[in-house]
């Protein structure tokens, strides 16, 4: 690689770094609002941050990039690492007293909007950390939107072709220009916080718990204000967090066009409705358990499965009840449901329903083979045929999840963790769900307790999980750096 690229990407992402240091601007005064002395840590993160990226930004200027896929796959990368890198800074400083470990790996878990915490004591923590984990899961949900829209596609690993058994592939744009396209899917992404916000405040959230709530809710993040998660809300509220964590986890093109021409039948989509039917059933599976064993009854048991298991499918996070206590076939269900995800193009992660879609139309293709072996049937999300290589890239994505699972369960466990912690701590943080299962990752427990080296793994396996493992991992390639 030569030295112009990487100097054109360090400009990038010192641009970047200096934006985001303006951000913690916004933490810092709210802190100062309410006197308390954490202001001094912003603005100070704000002022040494924006400093040195602007050094390096005057330093690496240049002209145009020559843009190429390995000068994407790089920005894409530094960009990433460098918001996470950045956003810990605040975190560190702070008088919460964290480890550097402690501090990256809340960044991560905000930033790549998992949700995932180190923390505790939430409820009396300084409101300027609070908000700025906020403001992490709500850019980080808008970065993964304009990644998966606008970058991945032209990285040609999947990601174009991959959007083309999508909705959002068959539906004219509303607008020719990509920045424009772009631009839209931020206001509409915009309005949607204010308007979860409002509902939220309206129904008895205080002002800064609906600012807070709202911009996790829409990234599908799921960091709370509130060490009880949702469980300190009233019920009303919970089926608003439904709503809007099920808008999170639809293709924000599917909305865009909706929002443009009254098109609600783009709703029909078929991995929309593959995420709807899959929500429901496991939502009514859970619910007739909990009946059944005598945990809750009828319209409390509907609605607590209903909550917790769209949190966990949108990988948003959010609970209101330690669902480790519903018996084992509850936490097999979550468990199964940690793998889901929502719809390729929204904010959510998991493996999502578009790559369950074509896994299962490969296995239908392979099984009607041994009855029909000469048939030439193709693989079909709805009407649309699969292009061959969308499949292979599928079947490879799931070998590799399968792998990095694999590995990072291993890696934790060489930490000293548990079976049951390491494997859901490492199904939960490449699926960038959040809570996973047992007491110290449960949705009532904290990844505080795990030892350093094992957040640093968890780390690195939410980054993995939230760029679809592919785009990390082909900078381990020898012939990526090779001229």
């Amino acid at each position: 690689m030569n030295s112009s690229t990487l100097r054109n990407a360090l400009h990038i992402s010192a641009i970047f770094a200096f934006y985001l240091a303006t951000m913690m601007l916004i933490p810092g005064l709210v802190d100062l609002y309410y006197n308390n002395a954490d202001w001094k840590v912003f603005a100070a993160s704000s002022a040494g941050i924006g400093g040195i990226s602007a050094l390096v930004a005057i330093a690496t200027r240049s002209g145009p990039p020559v843009v190429s896929t390995r000068f994407t796959f790089l920005v894409v990368n530094l960009l990433w690492i460098t918001f996470c890198v950045c956003a810990a800074v605040p975190f560190y400083l702070s008088t919460l007293n964290i480890s550097l470990a402690d501090a990256f790996f809340e960044a991560v878990s905000g930033a790549t909007s998992t949700g995932s915490t180190v923390l505790t004591g939430l409820d009396t923590m300084p409101p300027g950390i609070l908000l700025w984990r906020s403001i992490l899961q709500w850019i980080g949900g808008l970065g993964v939107i304009v990644l998966g829209l606008f970058i991945l596609p032209f990285l040609k690993i999947g990601g174009s072709s991959f959007f083309k058994i999508e909705s959002s592939d068959r539906y004219d744009r509303p607008f020719a220009r990509f920045s424009t396209y772009a631009t839209s899917v931020v206001l509409i992404y915009t309005a949607l916080t204010i308007l979860c916000a409002v509902l939220y405040a309206y129904f008895g959230m205080s002002g800064f718990d609906a600012i807070n709530h709202a911009m996790t809710t829409l990234s599908t993040g799921g960091m709370s204000t509130h060490d009880q998660s949702f469980g300190f809300f009233n019920d009303q509220l919970h089926w608003i967090a439904v709503v809007f964590m099920i808008i999170g986890a639809v293709p924000f093109t599917i909305i865009l066009v909706m929002a443009m021409r009254g098109r609600f039948d783009a709703l029909r989509d078929n991995q929309v409705m593959f995420f709807l039917t899959y929500t429901m059933v496991f939502a009514v599976i859970l619910t007739i358990q909990l009946e059944r064993t005598n945990v809750m009854d009828g319209t409390e048991a509907f609605a607590h499965a209903t909550f917790n298991l769209v949190s966990i499918i949108t990988t948003t996070g959010y609970s209101n009840d330690d669902y480790n206590l519903w018996g084992p076939f509850s936490a097999g269900v979550f468990l199964i449901a940690t793998f889901m995800g929502g719809c390729s193009g929204s904010t959510s992660g998991g493996i999502k329903a578009s790559r369950w879609i074509v896994l299962f139309g490969v296995v239908n293709r392979a099984l009607e083979k041994f009855i029909y072996p000469n048939a030439v049937r193709p693989v079909r999300s709805g009407a649309m045929p699969i292009p061959e290589q969308v499949q292979f890239v599928t079947l490879m994505y799931f070998c590799t999840f399968g792998l990095l699972v694999g590995i990072g369960t291993l890696l934790v466990a060489l930490t000293g963790a548990d079976l049951v912690t390491s494997f859901s701590a490492a199904i939960t943080a490449i699926s960038n769900v959040g809570p996973g299962l047992g007491d110290i990752v449960g949705p009532a427990g904290s990844f505080g307790p795990l030892a350093d080296s094992a957040k640093w793994v968890l780390s690195f396996g939410m980054l993995l999980g939230r760029l679809e493992l592919f785009t990390v991992l082909v900078l381990l390639s020898p012939a990526f750096w090779r001229d």
